[in-house]
């Protein structure tokens, strides 16, 4: 008994770490090594495999992949730094502030195009937390609307590209996409790239966002009192077409960068690496135009990125360390058995995968489901023949629901520590409740067709 599930234990044992509030990169490589010297006292695993630790690491450090990671970090940063956000949100509620939900469709707009050019989840939900809330409040919103609205359209970053989640998951699932086909045989497999889910990802995520907006629209029409118009009169003076010029003014510059980024990667011009440097330096040169671009806006960014790389890295060499013990204990036999004998066949095997990630997302952060979840459930899944691409955005967009689902929704402790005290928690829960069951009802139409997810791929790489 203890021989066959000693995998299982071992996961057990990573969670309990995680939930006494151990750092994740020392509660997965602590766990692993400590239950690989106890499993080796009871001949339940092979202290020789841990020799292959340094070359895993090496392996790592040397990824080209997880090159892009750090400068699209550097691209955020440096955006919410040359304050983007605060004009784009000033012009659209402008813009279509005159009709009933203006200000929510304002919010979820700006969300999208700042998921474009940041990717960054928190500076996108503090930001417009700061911004928006306030005037949301001040024109008669309903707060659980307004406090969802903020933090689902803060989560697009992580389904439209350039996301830091695909590109994670861009290089744990071409690894065990390769992993899968070695495992059936295939002597020469084929490869996932990041590009591949950057150009997945965009029709799933467009279909979210106009979902989201769909919803704005639906509760201005049936309760217009939660979702009341800006009056003219307090919208100013500037005509439609004044309006119109300066929204250009504002929208062209990220729009442009945005074009160049994901633009070169549709067109095959550049790898996601080489198009993140592309974007790193434009974003540079956006703050140079704006005059925020200093020395010491330099340093500031340089530093933030190098903070959130080095926690990433970190994380993924605890991964890496704790993926080598678990099949060291026979872990990928005993989830490969485990998920073969559900009811259902591969389609049941799928549906438990999502609701355990989903259940995870309610305590864990997406990076420890990534680096943790994925490695050990995505060989299985491929091998029973799902397309690599399609299962990448199914699981990107699972994971986002993490960032809402109480009670450790990152977006919901970031909104709650730039929220007034007279909003309750209550209300923010209450509000991102509608935005968890489209980010599920849109999970399920990408589960009924496939397509949405690999026919873009398809017409781009020709695959």
């Amino acid at each position: 008994m203890m021989e066959e599930y000693a995998a299982l234990w071992l996961f057990v044992l990573v969670c309990l770490a995680l939930l006494a509030g151990y750092p994740v990169a020392l509660s997965l490589a602590g766990s692993a090594l400590a239950a690989a010297y106890i499993g080796s006292g009871l001949d339940l695993f092979d202290l020789t495999d841990l020799e292959f630790i340094p070359n895993r690491i090496y392996g790592v450090m040397t990824n080209q992949t997880l090159v892009a990671a750090p400068l699209f970090i550097f691209m955020g940063v440096m955006l919410e730094r040359s304050r983007v956000a605060e004009e784009l949100l000033d012009t659209m509620a402008l813009l279509f502030g005159g009709v009933r939900g203006g200000l929510g469709l304002s919010v979820i707009v700006v969300g999208m195009l700042m998921a474009a050019s940041t990717g960054i989840v928190g500076a996108t939900v503090v930001t417009m937390g700061l911004l928006s809330l306030p005037t949301m409040m001040r024109r008669g919103y309903d707060p659980a609307l307004a406090t969802g609205t903020i933090c689902a359209s803060g989560t697009l970053g992580q389904i439209i590209p350039p996301s830091i989640v695909l590109i994670l998951l861009g290089d744990v699932i071409g690894s065990a996409y390769q992993q899968a086909q070695l495992d059936m045989g295939v002597f020469q497999p084929r490869t996932v790239s990041v590009g591949d889910l950057f150009v997945g990802a965009l029709i799933p995520g467009l279909i979210l966002v106009a979902f989201y907006l769909a919803y704005m629209i639906g509760v201005a029409i049936w309760s217009p009192h939660r979702a009341p118009a800006i009056p003219a009169a307090e919208r100013g003076e500037l005509t439609r077409t004044q309006l119109w010029s300066r929204a250009l003014r504002v929208l062209l510059p990220p729009l442009a960068m945005i074009l160049a980024v994901l633009g070169s990667i549709l067109a095959g011009i550049a790898t996601p690496t080489e198009a993140a440097s592309v974007g790193a330096v434009g974003a540079m040169v956006l703050a140079a135009l704006r005059g925020q671009l200093s020395l010491q806006t330099l340093r500031q960014t340089m530093r933030s990125t190098t903070e959130v790389t080095s926690m990433v890295f970190l994380i993924f060499i605890g991964a890496t360390i704790f993926s080598l013990v678990f099949r060291g204990f026979g872990g990928d036999e005993l989830v490969t058995d485990l998920l073969s004998d559900l009811p259902g066949g591969k389609v049941g095997a799928m549906a438990a995968v999502m609701l355990l990630m989903f259940v995870l997302g309610f305590f864990i952060d997406f990076i420890e489901i990534t680096f943790v979840v994925v490695p050990i459930i995505g060989p299985v899944l491929l091998a029973m023949g799902f397309d690599p691409v399609w299962l990448g955005v199914m699981i990107a967009i699972n994971l986002q629901t993490s960032f809402l689902t109480p009670p450790f929704g990152f977006s919901l402790f970031y909104l709650r520590g730039v929220a007034p005290e007279s909003i309750a928690t209550g209300r923010i829960y209450q509000g991102v409740m509608p935005y968890i069951l489209i980010q599920g009802l849109v999970l399920a139409l990408l589960a009924y067709w496939p397509q949405l997810a690999i026919w873009l791929p398809m017409r781009v790489y020709g695959q």
